[in-house]
């Protein structure tokens, strides 16, 4: 986590300076966030809990914390205020805790023959299954494992049909969605393999048996799908996944010049404009402003897309190590993002005026975070 190291500089909010700013509602004062983070120094323990940001008093409070076993990736927000922690890839634990910050279960990968976790999670749609993305470490194919939501014990696997497998989502009518990443790895060190035949795709599988239902690629196979978020319930009509891009040329050029977004409307995969971030790297991604998606990157800022505008990528926050990324209200309409920076949490909205709000302590947030509450 070097790119964590400073955190405490801001290079501040230029590209906020022409937006307009209105007052913010009077219930908006208060958000709770599940999150995982660190303390700035390599070997710091990892922990996942809840912070606490008013607006008012302009302070983040850690509200409760729990030790980890190791560094987390995916942190979902739980029905009854808790949360569900995946370990980083290449893990073997998946964790939950209650809404105090109990530990309620844990299950580890041990006995279940050669997998390992890739980092993310999602319950299907009744939540009768918690469906994981994991690697054999024999073979280095990409699985699927349908778990009990309860236990975490496993009741069903299934190929992804590739390798390096990261997010999965569940569209309506309860198919998979998954992002292979197709970047063969060594699961001892996280290291990349040669990427001749890298070879990303998004599937379709389906939620009860695993069979493929479909199988899209984008014409440039450097091109590492790895997160993803629909810009609205994907039930509605319109809905829109959005996938985010880490390029993996050899040429350092092609990666700064390299499109960070992709976008599925259920039949078609494209690349909806071919400008970037300058890196060739967005590490994560999640609804904003009315049917668009805020997307933020190694460089560095949050970027905003919409479908109105498909040609256009906008940079909306400039701060260093802008990563962990979730969508807020804010005014009651909608359309903001939550940014874990360096420096602090940091609010955007297209209709209310930024803020940032400094961490209690040294702290390094880590890939994810889930906003639990806005009161």
């Amino acid at each position: 986590m070097d790119r964590r190291q400073a955190l405490l500089t801001l290079p501040g909010l230029a590209a906020l300076a022409g937006l307009p700013r209105l007052a913010l509602a009077d219930s908006d004062h208060r958000v709770a966030i599940g999150a995982a983070w660190r303390g700035p120094n390599k070997g710091d323990p990892h922990l996942a809990g809840v912070l606490q940001a008013d607006w008012d008093s302009r302070k983040v409070v850690i509200r409760h914390s729990l030790p980890l076993p190791g560094r987390a990736h995916d942190v979902r927000a739980e029905p009854d205020g808790g949360l569900l922690v995946v370990a980083y890839r290449f893990g073997n634990w998946l964790l939950r805790c209650d809404s105090e910050g109990r530990e309620a279960q844990r299950h580890t990968l041990e006995a279940e023959g050669g997998r390992l976790l890739c980092g993310h999670a999602v319950y299907s749609p009744d939540r009768s299954a918690l469906y994981t993305t994991e690697t054999d470490v024999r073979s280095g194919r990409g699985w699927v494992s349908a778990r009990d939501p309860r236990s975490f014990k496993k009741i069903g696997e299934w190929e992804t049909r590739g390798v390096d497998p990261h997010q999965i989502e569940v569209d309506h009518d309860g198919s998979l969605l998954v992002a292979n990443g197709g970047v063969p790895r060594r699961p001892e060190d996280d290291s990349k393999l040669p990427l001749d035949d890298m070879d990303p795709s998004l599937v379709r599988l389906d939620g009860r048996n695993g069979d493929l239902l479909g199988q899209w690629r984008l014409p440039d196979s450097r091109l590492s799908i790895r997160h993803m978020a629909w810009n609205r319930p994907a039930a509605e009509p319109g809905a829109l996944l959005g996938l985010a891009l880490q390029a993996e040329h050899r040429e350092a050029e092609r990666r700064r010049s390299a499109p960070v977004l992709a976008v599925f409307d259920g039949k078609t995969f494209v690349l909806p404009t071919h400008l970037g971030d300058g890196a060739g790297y967005c590490g994560n991604i999640a609804p904003a402003h009315r049917g668009g998606f805020a997307l933020t990157s190694i460089a560095g800022k949050a970027l905003l897309w919409h479908p109105g505008i498909p040609g256009k990528l906008q940079t909306i926050i400039e701060m260093e190590e802008a990563y962990a990324l979730a969508p807020w209200h804010g005014p009651g309409r909608g359309g903001g993002a939550l940014v874990a920076a360096a420096v602090g949490l940091v609010r955007w909205h297209p209709e209310a005026k930024a803020q940032i709000l400094a961490w209690p302590q040294p702290m390094a947030i880590d890939n994810h975070w889930a906003l639990l509450s806005e009161a």
